[in-house]
């Protein structure tokens, strides 16, 4: 989804504004469906969140996603028609839709997330319960937290942005080895990459300094939670107005295996072919064209400039998470 950066309007809230003398009318609520998502219990789980919302005394509205961008229309939709909320039930690559519509708007609906897809990192770092009925019931939480967005050259982010031949990998992993395998899908080719595919010569800007050299693998992360992996960046916050960005160099069979081990205990910023920094602006270029992936979606070639935009949208989120 591309949304040029001049169309990313400043967040002010969903003002109330009572008639006096008048019936209030009802809160309305859209639910964006990806019917592909969540097996063949999208449709059931889209009728249980619309019962759950209508108990809550909204009019509800369901639409459902047929391609590409249609996510993002019915976000925007919303918003013209003065919705209070959005439930966005899908995966990451619905998620990143729904804001891009959102964002679009400087009067913003509050984001429910019901997660119906593999990995579901958005929805991980905000401790929303990944099952499905679980989540509908938090839509009742009165708990939102306002989580930041990130913006690459034209294009909106929710959770990660990675560069390199193991991001165009991931890319390619397709809809049916993401049904039969899940996050393992993405472990399997990312592991395969690491220790087969090739590096590229990757130039890094970043506000404390400037990194150079091969590089199989940048990531840009704005949560703890990349690929299901809930300790890439354990100190991560979806609010804390900072990029987290781990450069691997080279690292072969050993160095891949003693990575992953990092990974799992929550130190893969200590390793030793790993370089991590903060930030709030960040520039990657290279001499080589090199793809990048956002969000679990394929993304432009570099060069690429990043930056944060701190505490954009609205999420319900459970009470016990707040």
């Amino acid at each position: 989804m591309e949304i040029l950066s001049n169309d990313v309007q400043p967040y002010v809230g969903t003002p109330l504004v009572p008639v006096k003398g008048a019936d209030p009318a009802p809160q309305k609520a859209f639910i964006i469906l990806n019917p592909s998502s969540g097996k063949e219990k999208a449709l059931d789980y889209a009728r249980t969140a619309e019962l759950a919302l209508l108990d809550k005394g909204y009019a509800v509205e369901i639409h459902e996603t047929e391609g590409e961008l249609d996510a993002a229309r019915f976000s925007e939709s919303a918003c013209k028609q003065g919705c209070e909320l959005i439930v966005c039930m899908g995966g990451d690559g619905t998620l990143n839709e729904t804001i891009n519509g959102l964002m679009r708007h400087n009067r913003r609906p509050k984001l429910g997330v019901v997660p119906l897809g593999t990995v579901n990192d958005f929805a991980r770092a905000l401790g929303i319960p990944l099952e499905p009925e679980a989540a509908i019931a938090a839509l009742a939480s009165e708990h939102t937290r306002a989580v930041d967005i990130g913006l690459l050259n034209d294009r909106l982010f929710s959770n990660v942005v990675a560069v390199g031949s193991m991001a165009e990998a991931l890319a390619g992993v397709t809809p049916e080895e993401k049904s039969r395998l899940g996050t393992l899908a993405y472990i399997k080719e990312g592991l395969k990459e690491l220790v087969n595919g090739q590096s590229s010569p990757l130039r890094i800007k970043f506000d404390s300094g400037e990194w150079e050299g091969e590089c199989p693998l940048f990531v840009a992360a704005l949560t703890n939670s990349v690929g299901g992996f809930e300790k890439l960046a354990p100190e991560a916050e979806v609010d804390d107005g900072l990029i987290h960005g781990f450069i691997f160099k080279d690292l072969g069979v050993l160095g891949t295996l003693t990575a992953g081990w990092s990974l799992w205990f929550g130190s893969l910023k200590e390793h030793k072919d790993v370089v991590y920094f903060t930030t709030r602006n960040l520039l990657i270029e290279s001499s080589e064209t090199v793809r990048t992936n956002i969000d679990g979606e394929p993304g432009p070639d570099l060069p690429a400039s990043l930056r944060i935009l701190p505490g954009q949208v609205r999420v319900v989120v459970p009470e016990a998470a707040q």
